[in-house]
């Protein structure tokens, strides 16, 4: 067999087999002699080269042999004993391989595959050639296994363990123990023969290496150390074997490979793979061999995939790059960035220490990060669109996952291809590493097929030979062995300066770099040989540059010819370095290892001196590990100049072997992953993708651990047989996830159910997550964390966390930290200088001092304890805050803000700008200048403070820019227990960019009087537009009030990144008045259902489907029916409500005909709901006309006289009813239904309550009653209501929440999270469980927030559903009908869901799609709904189980998110539920975290319903003027006593602002409530003269009020609109109305707003591009350009704005007209028919007529019609004919349809003929005159 064909097996894993390829092997004995090859083998460890890996299965051709035969063979090669020993074992198959590779070899594979297939026959003739060859006496030679390992702990016990298990076989003891005996025999033998072959000696004199070296190795004895030469592996290159030129390359992609014309050897191998297809790849080539532009080479196939018309959709795809060191992610994000840059593609650098804004993760196509830093970016809630946009994962070193980090490249790569998995995405992976033994394994594991996208290649391969030298200092001693280090330095430097070679030294410590030039610079001087080291010419730039550096030390060496580089240097004084070097004028140059991640600076020769490195993470010093060794060994060589390299290690005399052992003969990489599997489950169960035991199994199979376990169970804690008998490892994989989730519950991160196996995360378990903190870390919380802690034992506790368990004190530590122990601030009182914590809290001290440290080893674990004390630090912060600890939350923010401004927060504020001298910041400390002092001087007062006038303005400008804020807070009693808290926060500073960023953040914290309890808490964020425009930020929220009542509480605002920037304000209850106890509710009396026989009606029996009433209609039935008293009924949604306000409406048709009966809802969906019903019921079948009146219906004057009912929202019918005197459909009204009249609380509550107060008014007034029936959820204040609507005590119909026809059970979760939409993300799993575990085949309703939300969660809850292999899971239907369905929808994404039997409901659908859903829903042909909150009040579509999945909405008013009224989420539950199905109901309410106890407490006990028309009572005072209602003064203070709002101030004064209840008290506030408002309407010119006691209607005040148009529009029109004011202006005015002040703008609709502008012709004010205004304009002006719009809520938007469009343009014409400009006047009209056709002024009218098209009207031009009236006057034939020719080609049904629809529109256009008569008259005395005349 051709020595092409030796390989180790080690490097293949157990499961790989082998056969004659037709592929060159790239191995580096190719040219050996068959002789020798086999002992070549036997020494080296170096692997084939570019070459796929065979699948385990793939079949061997090679020759069959007979069992015979293979016998006869066995026994030629003497190896019977050994053979018969692994055969007996009856192992399985890749296992089996495994050991028989061991003995045979690769060269016999023919032998191989016979004693796999023939194992029984042949283990019975070997066991009689065995009792044979024991009687023999002659010698035998042992033959040799075909590979040498290097035995590890590990593998010895393994190996015990195989033995013991052997042993255990009764049938197999004594076979065994003579086999064993025999192996033993063969095993010293063997060593025997070793021995004389061994390159080292075994003595103490010698290196003591056991492990063998590849041929050609050199030891050398020195005189004070050993050392081992290993030369470098030279291969020449095949024949026929090409590189790949750059120009196959697509021409755009030969642009990031500058410089470059060909690929080398190891790239051109990959090249198809890399560059043209998708696959995941694994690449294990030697450091130097060009893996980094393999990694290009996948980013331009992703840049391919995205690139059309030549532009690159950058939008469309991420790039993320994982590099293992913060140093190698820069000189890699510098890379790509040189290399990318003709792409315009945004590179990042993205780790620990640089932190990026949304806007730049949004504007950044490629990230290079750390695996810890994507780790923790990738734990917390997916961002949407970083997660969704990932297309390729770059691992660059991904052998570290044998190392403490290798658990986070783990987690890292099994979180992606578990998001691959669930959401069916692209995400490539590509993995780069050194050369593994068990790269089948690691490829595996990152899902790499291994036929096609394995490629290892050995270091034959590297671009330069390596020779590698390995020294071995015999010294014991410090001092000796630190010269004898130096001095073999020394001497491998002088053999490299005479062949004129370059060369770097790596030491392990900044201040080592200087020192050990200096001791290099001695000892050459001593021995005199310093002239080797200097520069043949010394370059004047070099000198000069050099002459700039303030480094005395580097100026001092470069005399010499030496250099040094380390990160503590500044950066001019590195690239100079780097510089020098480059140029020859540095021919030493002493470096940290940090320059070979950082810097690409080869040199010829690489020394590293000394492989002792400090660790901070493991507190001492650990060896160097084989990662930096390579990495720094990769530096060796120079391509360009030189054909090899040369790499230097010196070390200890007993750590040669370890590191030749590393380089040489690498052993399999296992994982790390159960040391911190409870840390990443516990991440995985915040995340959302682990919910339960089943899922924590089923991830764990993505992981590296698992990969290993299966190939070496023994390593793991497990025996082969358990592998046998669990191949998929199920069950140990569940005892590892129940043992971490255990040790979680433990913690109180988790709360783990071991019987179900579910889990869900707490608060302490998100906290863990998104901060990386330990779970033991967390457990010593839950210990010792104290509701009030002062500073000592916070830093005491800062400093017991487990992140420093390894932190050692030595004994050169000792003294400089007793030094720092004293200037310690804060006392430390644990333990003795010694003790791990007294020095973890001395080093957080000094870092939070600045404290000068000398000490290396302190520096570092100084660094070490920085990267965890902020995080640590702010976890005790948000636990103190989820505890309600109000001591505790100040202290740790404190600690917070000190440690990241390293400055302690008692010093002056100023010192955070590092922008002062000390002895500045000294005075003002001195002297106690605090900051508001500072602010009120001016810089010369501020100069002669402290005594230096130069830096006066500088203290001033920061003083300004010191964030500092005014508060005024004041608080309304919503119940006994409940205050609502108004706080008001003005900002006192002046931005700037540099020190406040894009905003700030603040704490808000309402807290008792001594600061003990938290009683609510939030953050907000400052931004700098609300700043800079000066605007007071209105925060709401409500607190807890205790009983009894305390005297205040103290509100708090503070910074979260300054200390001192921190204001209080008191929250006085001296004069709170709390609301009167409410009456008990309502009792259900248990009576018998009442028959539909008690209507007395045949006609009005037939009306219901059903036999008889449910309880609640059955106990106000009566009242109802058989009375005209007014009524209230307060019950759930759900109880049948409506059907109690037809009892009345039936009653008004039985004794009251011609009268009428009005419907109003608030909201237009609840109106259309109605009005289909009722048509169905009273037109159809009893005749009576039900009329719609909304801003969709308006019927015209004589419809509205012929109702019967009338449908109608609150802001039409309140329109009508204005002028009521002139509208006898008004006057004939007999019954008002109001729906949902527990809205009056909210925003249309004004409306409502001045309809009910009118509607009262005018019975009064015309001395009937007019009948009021309000329908209502429970109320917690009915009586309140009942008094103002006129409602006697029998009326009045309370019911408990509780009382439904199915009782609901009701299950509350909690999510924590700040942000709205990664919280809205995480809860759409348990979303999916709770559907799962209540309603796995029942109906289920989602009701979210937002349109977008109905598509996420509806995906999200798909991805899952595919998961658990459930696709259709939802789907009711056959899939021949579902295909029909998915055929009549137009909107993708409801066909895309309807495929899984979701299906979605928001205002965004278009009608057709939304009567589909709702039928598929309704007859249960699809299980799950996904709806916006409106679902829940217009449509009745029941279910068995309701999700609310949060109870916040976007408000566009005040651009954030608001909590929904308790009546809406009711209202929502209330769906939960089919009497006609269901004898019980689920409902889940998911909320924010800090808001569960909330909903649970007031959920059933609803807050009272308040009024609000103090704030909206302009309008209603200006119309009731203008209706002549009000006259005087008084009459308006008498109007407001009919009002709801006057029956609450008496129960609630303090919540209005009323002092107290006396008479005189309201009437003062009436007064002054009157007065304020009818200042308001004079200045806005509404009526006349307000300081008489008359009070008269203007023009203005009449048009406002007949076009239902704001005071305040109406005045901008009067005061803004001239004779010549043109299109654009107009347009702007009508947008700037005030009634699209609440036109929604909603998250990054900014930016489709600036897209939008634009498209449209007319300008816009860029400024405020998400004004609303802003956005109404935009919206008119792609509605007149038929411009598509980006999303389909611009489109309801639209319909909106044109909505109220035509009165307010109606108003305008008025108010224009009024004035007199005609000129405007007619562009106002023509806005109207803008925005009545869709059309601008200027286009053609033909395009008016349907299916007209501007590419129609040259054709129609030239047959003579250029306008739509020469169309209309045509004769129906020729344009008959002229309608056919502008469609050619379109058959005859289509044409008949076009023309239909072309002439019906022709028909409905106005015709006027006018004709004008003038006629003169003239007066009769001129009359006479002129008779005179004649």
């Amino acid at each position: 067999m051709p020595a092409e064909h030796f390989k180790l097996q080690e490097e293949f894993g157990s499961s790989l087999a082998f056969c004659d390829f037709d592929v060159k092997f790239c191995d580096p004995f190719h040219n050996l002699t068959p002789t020798n090859a086999l002992e070549a083998h036997q020494f080296t460890d170096s692997f084939i080269g570019a070459l796929p890996a065979v699948d385990a299965h793939h079949e061997i051709p090679c020759q069959e042999l007979s069992a015979e035969e293979a016998t006869l063979r066995i026994t030629q090669k003497g190896l019977i004993e050994p053979v018969l020993a692994v055969i007996s074992k009856k192992l399985a198959g890749p296992i089996l391989e495994t050991e028989l590779v061991e003995l045979l070899g690769y060269e016999d594979l023919d032998l191989l595959q016979a004693v796999i297939a023939h194992q029984p026959a042949i283990q019975k003739n070997l066991m009689g050639a065995v009792m044979s060859t024991t009687e023999r006496t002659e010698e035998r030679r042992p033959m040799p296994g075909t590979t040498i390992t290097v035995t590890s702990e590990s593998a010895k016990l393994a190996e015990k363990q195989r033995k013991k298990e052997m042993k255990a076989n009764p049938a197999y003891k004594n076979q065994m123990d003579w086999l064993e005996k025999m192996a033993e025999k063969a095993e010293r033998e063997d060593e025997k023969e070793y021995d004389q072959k061994t390159l080292f000696q075994k003595s103490g004199e010698g290196l003591g290496v056991t492990s063998p070296l590849p041929p050609g190795a050199i030891r050398r004895e020195g005189k004070g150390y050993d050392e081992v030469y290993i030369p470098p592996v030279k291969a020449e290159v095949p024949k026929g074997e090409k590189r790949i030129p750059i120009s196959d390359f697509d021409d755009w992609a030969q642009l990031a490979f500058q410089n470059v014309t060909h690929l080398n050897r190891v790239q051109s191998k990959v090249y198809h793979m890399a560059y043209k297809s998708n696959e995941n790849m694994l690449i294990c080539a030697p450091t130097g061999a060009g893996k980094t532009m393999i990694a290009l080479m996948t980013v331009l196939n992703l840049i391919g995939q995205h690139l059309q018309g030549g532009i690159i959709r950058k939008d469309e795809f991420k790039i993320v790059y994982v590099a293992p060191m913060k140093a190698l992610a820069a000189e890699m994000a510098d890379n790509f960035k040189k290399r990318l840059e003709p792409y315009n593609l945004r590179v990042n650098e993205w780790t620990g220490d640089i932190q990026l804004t949304k806007r730049e993760i949004t504007e950044t196509n490629v990230f290079v990060t750390t695996p810890e830093k994507w780790d923790a970016v990738t734990r917390k809630a997916p961002d949407d669109s970083l997660a969704k946009l990932l297309k390729l994962l770059i691992i660059d070193e991904v052998h570290l996952l044998h190392e403490d980090r290798g658990s986070v490249i783990e987690i890292i790569v099994a979180r992606t291809l578990r998001q691959v998995e669930s959401t069916q995405a692209m995400i490539r992976i590509i993995g780069l590493s050194a050369t593994l033994p068990n790269f089948k394994d690691v490829a595996t594991f990152l899902g790499v097929n291994h036929q096609r996208g394995m490629f290892v290649f050995d270091q034959s391969y590297r671009p330069v030979p390596l020779g590698q030298l390995f020294i071995g200092i015999k010294e014991t001693s410090r001092d000796k062995k630190e010269r004898a280090y130096t001095e073999a330095c020394l001497d491998k430097c002088l053999i490299s300066l005479r062949q004129d070679y370059q060369i770097m030294v790596f030491v392990h410590s900044r201040k080592a770099t200087v020192k050990t030039a200096q001791m290099l610079m001695e000892l050459a001087r001593q021995r005199g040989h310093l002239e080797l080291f200097q520069p043949t010419k010394v370059e004047t730039w070099a000198r000069k540059a050099l002459d700039k550096s303030q480094n005395r030390e580097l100026k001092e060496i470069f005399e010499s010819g030496f250099g040094c580089h380390h990160a503590g240097m500044l950066r001019t004084d590195r690239v100079l370095c780097e510089k020098l070097f480059r140029a020859g004028q540095i021919r030493v140059l002493v470096c940290t290892a940090t320059l070979a991640w950082g810097v690409n600076l080869p040199a010829h020769t690489v020394i590293i001196k000394g492989t002792d490195v400090y660790n901070a993470n493991k507190g001492g010093f650990m060896d160097l590990g084989i990662l930096d060794v390579q990495q720094i060994f990769g530096r060796a060589g120079r391509p360009q100049y030189e054909d090899s390299g040369e790499g230097i290690i010196i070390t200890a005399h007993d750590k040669v072997e370890k590191y030749i052992r590393l380089l040489t003969h690498a052993t399999p990489i296992e994982s790390r992953f159960t040391e911190s599997l409870a840390d990443h489950l516990n991440s995985e169960i915040v995340l959302g993708t682990v919910s339960d035991i089943r899922e924590a199994v089923r991830w764990l199979g993505y992981t590296y651990l698992y990969v290993r376990m299966r190939a070496n169970p023994l390593h793991y804690g497990m025996t082969w047989q358990a592998l046998a008998d669990d191949p998929l490892l199920g069950g140990k994989r569940e005892q590892l996830v129940r043992s971490a989730a255990e040790t979680l519950d433990k913690n109180m991160m988790v709360r783990f159910d071991e019987n179900t196996g579910l889990m869900q995360y707490t608060e302490l378990g998100r906290i863990a997550s998104h901060l990386y903190i330990k779970n033991e870390t967390i457990e010593l919380f839950n210990e010792k964390l104290t509701e009030t802690m002062i500073d000592q034992q916070a830093m005491a506790l800062l400093a017991e966390c487990h992140e420093f368990d390894n932190l050692q004190t030595r004994d050169d530590e000792i003294h400089e930290l007793e030094e720092m122990e004293k200037q310690s601030v804060i006392p430390v009182v644990t333990g003795g200088a010694e003790d791990r914590c007294k020095k973890v809290n001395i080093l957080l001290q000094g870092l939070i001092s600045q404290a000068k440290i000398n000490s290396f080893s302190l520096v570092s674990d100084t660094n070490f304890v920085s990267q965890s004390a902020g995080r640590l630090c702010r976890a005790l912060f948000e636990i103190s805050l989820q505890r309600n600890w109000a001591g505790n939350v100040l202290t740790f923010l404190k600690y917070c803000i000190s440690i990241e401004r390293r400055s302690w927060f008692f010093n002056h504020p100023l010192r955070q700008f590092n922008a002062l001298p000390e002895e500045i910041l000294r005075k003002m400390e001195l002297r106690k200048v605090s900051m508001n002092r500072l602010q009120d001087l001016d810089s010369m007062e501020i100069g002669k403070l402290i005594t230096n006038m130069r830096y006066g303005p500088l203290i001033k400008q920061l003083a300004l820019q010191f964030p500092t804020f005014s508060l005024e807070a004041s608080c309304q009693p919503i119940t006994r227990q409940i205050l609502r808290v108004k706080l008001s926060i003005e900002a006192t500073f002046e931005w700037s960019d540099g020190l406040h960023g894009g905003g700030q953040p603040f704490w808000i914290f309402v807290e008792d009087t001594d600061s003990q309890t938290l009683h609510h808490h939030e953050s907000f964020l400052l931004t700098k537009k609300s700043v800079q425009k000066g605007e007071i930020q209105e925060i709401n929220f409500t607190i807890p009030l205790s009983d009894p009542v305390p005297s205040q509480y103290m509100i708090r605002v503070v910074s979260e990144k300054f200390f001192g920037a921190e204001e209080m304000v008191p929250l006085s209850f001296q004069h709170l008045i709390l609301p009167l106890t409410h009456p008990p509710y309502t009792e259900l009396l248990p009576l018998h259902p009442l028959p539909t026989t008690a209507l007395n009606s045949h006609e009005f029996m037939k009306l219901y489907r059903f036999s008889h009433f449910n309880p609640v209609q059955t106990q106000v039935f009566h009242h109802l029916y058989h009375t005209d008293m007014n009524a209230l009924v307060g019950a759930p949604t759900g109880s049948g409500k409506t059907i109690t306000a037809e009892f009345a409406l039936l009653r008004v048709f039985a004794l009251y005909p011609g009268q009428k009966v009005i419907y109003i809802a608030p909201l237009k969906a609840l109106v259309k709901e109605r009005l289909e019903d009722w048509k169905g019921r009273f037109e159809k079948r009893l005749g009576y006309t039900v009329v719609e009146l909304t801003g969709d219906a308006q019927p015209d004057i004589a419809l509205l006289n012929s109702a019967d009912i009338l449908c109608t929202t609150p802001e039409k019918w309140d329109g009508i009813s204005r002028n009521w005197q002139n509208r006898s459909y008004v006057r004939d009204v007999a019954l008002i239904i109001l729906d949902e009249i527990h809205l009056l609380g909210g925003d249309r509550g004004p409306i409502l309550e001045v309809i009910v107060s009118r509607m009262r008014y005018i019975g009064w007034h015309m001395n009937r009653t007019i009948r009021l029936v309000g329908l209502s959820t429970a109320l917690s204040n009915a009586r309140d209501l009942a008094d103002w609507m006129g409602i006697e005590s029998r009326g009045l119909y309370n019911f408990r929440p509780s009382v439904r026809p199915v009782p609901v059970e009701v299950h509350i979760a909690g999510f924590p999270g700040k942000h709205y939409c990664p919280r809205m993300a995480t809860m759409n799993k348990p979303a999916y469980n709770a559907i799962m575990q209540h309603s796995p085949a029942k109906p289920v309703l989602i009701f979210v927030s937002s349109r977008r939300q109905t598509r996420l969660t509806a995906l999200d809850v798909i991805n899952y559903l595919a998961a658990d292999q459930r696709e259709k899971h939802f789907v009711r239907m056959m899939p021949a009908d579902l295909e029909v369905v998915l055929d009549r929808v137009s909107d993708q994404h409801l066909r895309h869901t309807l495929e899984f039997g979701i299906g979605l409901h928001h205002a965004g659908i278009c009608k057709e799609d939304k009567d589909i859903v709702e039928k598929l829903f309704l007859h249960r042909q699809i299980q799950v709904l996904v709806a916006t909150s409106t679902l829940a009040w217009g449509v009745n579509l029941p279910a068995h189980m309701v999700v609310v999945k949060g109870t916040e909405f976007y408000d566009g008013k005040t651009k954030q998110y608001v909590d929904y009224p308790i009546t809406d989420v009711l209202q929502m539950m209330g769906r939960a539920g089919r009497p006609q199905f269901d004898k019980d109901a689920k409902a889940v309410v998911l909320v924010h975290e800090p808001k569960k106890g909330f909903y649970k407490k007031f959920l059933y006990d609803p807050f009272p319903v308040e009024s609000s028309l103090h704030n909206d009572l302009h309008e209603h005072i200006n119309a009731e003027i203008v209706a002549g209602t009000i006259s005087k003064r008084q009459d308006a203070v008498d109007y407001l006593t009919w009002t709801y709002l006057f029956r609450r101030i008496l129960q609630n004064p303090t919540y209005y602002g009323v002092e107290n209840i006396t008479h005189e008290s309201i009437t003062i506030f009436l007064s002054r409530l009157v007065e304020q408002v009818l200042r308001d309407l004079q200045a806005t010119g509404c009526i006349e003269d307000a300081s008489t006691d008359e009070l008269v209607p203007t023009t203005i005040g009449r048009i406002a009020s007949y076009y239902y148009l704001s005071h305040q529009s109406a005045s901008m029109y009067e005061r803004d609109i001239g004779e010549d004011t043109d299109m654009p202006t107009l347009l702007k005015l009508l947008s700037d109305a005030e009634e699209y002040t609440e036109l929604p703008v909603r998250h990054n609709e900014d930016k489709l707003n600036a897209e939008l502008a634009r498209d449209v012709p007319w300008p816009v004010d860029a400024r405020n591009i998400d004004d609303p205004h802003v956005k109404a304009n935009l919206l008119f002006q792609a509605h007149f350009s038929r411009c598509r719009l980006p999303i389909s809520d611009y489109i309801t938007d639209t319909k909106s704005v044109l909505d109220n469009a035509i009165r307010i343009i109606q108003a305008m014409v008025d108010i224009t007209a009024n004035n007199g400009f005609l000129e405007t006047s007619l562009k106002c009209m023509t806005v109207m028919q803008m925005v009545m056709q869709g059309r601008w002024h200027h286009d053609n009218t033909l395009l008016q007529l349907p299916n007209i098209l501007p590419q129609h009207l040259p054709q129609l031009a030239a047959q003579g019609i250029t306008s739509l009236p020469q169309f209309l006057h045509l004769n129906r034939r020729k344009a008959h004919q002229l309608i056919a020719d502008l469609f050619p080609g379109k058959d005859d049904e289509s044409l008949f349809e076009i023309m239909g629809e072309v002439f019906e529109a022709a028909n409905h256009f106005p015709r006027v003929d006018v004709r004008l008569t003038t006629e003169v008259e003239y007066p009769e005395e001129e009359e006479g005159e002129a008779q005179e005349g004649e």
